[in-house]
């Protein structure tokens, strides 16, 4: 499990996160949603100490990961896998390259054995026979599947989405959710995504929470977060978005 206990984030006068708290189950699969600016980027960061809190508690698995030493947040950070919003492939590495890096990097795996588990990753997410390919001759949503594949090759326990299916049109949209939904099925791995696809997200998620003002507004089932007689809830699940949410 992570859990954000009075997580307070500034970035100069501009107040992000407000005392927020969250607990994110593990094993399963949570969305935190909620409009543009509202820092659900930020609050993924902080998941993964790639930035730190001004006050406040961030947790895995019972470890603090706030104000500890690099060796520390490195070991704690080897139980996370990300997928990042524009991918971030290298574009000078072969598809089998880019998937490959990270055992090369954190591994004493063999030859062989990255060679097995590399081919077995992009199995996992649909594509084979690519690995030759370079980036430049993919399209968008096989460059996502190839940074899902970099993001389990090391089977971690936690992976982080940021924004996964921005960027693609709808039928691909929708292939990038099955996808999350088959591996996860398959590894069982804790899944954080950050997402602005509503209703779509709802369909992928066991766990939705709404981030607005700072803070999680309610965090709840796909049901519960759909039912939810909360007035900015409602506005920004309708898309309703002309103006500012209002809270009435």
């Amino acid at each position: 499990m992570i859990t954000l206990r009075n997580v307070h984030k500034s970035f100069g006068a501009q107040k992000v996160l407000d005392g927020l708290d969250l607990d994110i189950p593990a094993g399963k699969i949570t969305a935190i949603i909620g409009p543009s600016g509202e820092g659900k980027s930020v609050l993924l960061k902080h998941l993964i100490g790639l930035l730190q809190p001004d006050s406040g508690a961030v947790a895995v698995d019972g470890e603090s990961i706030v104000n500890v030493g690099r060796g520390e947040l490195n070991r704690i950070r080897e139980k996370f896998g990300m997928l990042f919003q524009n991918v971030a492939l290298f574009d000078s590495m072969t598809v089998f390259e880019n998937v490959a890096f990270p055992l090369q990097e954190k591994t004493t795996l063999g030859r062989d054995q990255i060679r097995s588990r590399v081919l077995s990753a992009l199995e996992d997410v649909g594509l084979k026979n690519i690995e030759h390919k370079y980036p430049d001759e993919l399209s968008g949503g096989m460059k996502k599947r190839v940074g899902l594949a970099r993001a389990v090759v090391l089977e971690p326990k936690i992976i982080l989405f940021d924004e996964p299916t921005t960027g693609l049109d709808p039928i691909i949209k929708r292939a990038i959710h099955q996808l999350i939904i088959d591996t996860h099925g398959k590894f069982g791995f804790t899944a954080v995504i950050v997402s602005h696809e509503i209703p779509d997200i709802f369909d992928v998620a066991q766990n939705v929470a709404m981030l607005f003002q700072g803070k999680i507004l309610q965090h709840g089932t796909p049901d519960e977060i759909r039912n939810s007689v909360d007035p900015a809830i409602r506005q920004f699940i309708s898309g309703s978005l002309d103006g500012p949410i209002q809270m009435i």
